[in-house]
């Protein structure tokens, strides 16, 4: 009985040490704005050649009327991870207004920006033309090839 119970105890032990850490994954992008730890910009990238691959939009509630306005660090982070979904390498042109109540919430800033990937050396050698955000309407903008 003895023998049982201390199985019992070293399989639990085994167990407790064997399950893994839930840690943050360790993630390189291939450009990141330093001072927000994401690849959002609010500028174009004028030295490396892009295409577009989508406008990104997001809203940052508050969770109550006593909540502080959302950072610029917590919107770039909401916008890239709406342009991640699209299989950005960066977004661009980023741009956030004021906080505005709406019937749903105690404050809600729009933001959005331009999601983009960068061309490969294939796609260079290949003479691909690169994207800018000279002229861009992401108003207008359908997706399809100009």
């Amino acid at each position: 009985m003895k023998r049982i119970k201390l199985l019992a105890a070293v399989a639990v032990a085994a167990l407790t040490v064997s399950t893994p850490v839930l840690a943050k994954k360790d993630v390189t992008y291939v450009v990141v704005n330093e001072e927000m730890g994401v690849p959002v910009f609010p500028y174009d990238i004028t030295d490396k050649p892009y295409k577009i691959v989508g406008v990104v939009t997001a809203g940052v509630r508050k969770a109550t009327i006593f909540s502080k306005e959302p950072s610029q660090k917590k919107i770039y982070a909401e916008i890239w991870e709406r342009g991640e979904k699209l299989g950005a390498d960066a977004v661009i042109g980023a741009k956030y207004g004021d906080s505005h109540i709406t019937a749903l919430s105690w404050g809600n800033t729009k933001a959005g920006g331009v999601a983009i990937k960068f061309l490969t050396a294939d796609e260079i050698a290949a003479g691909t033309k690169s994207d800018t955000l000279e002229g861009f309407d992401p108003e207008a903008w359908t997706g399809k090839a100009k």
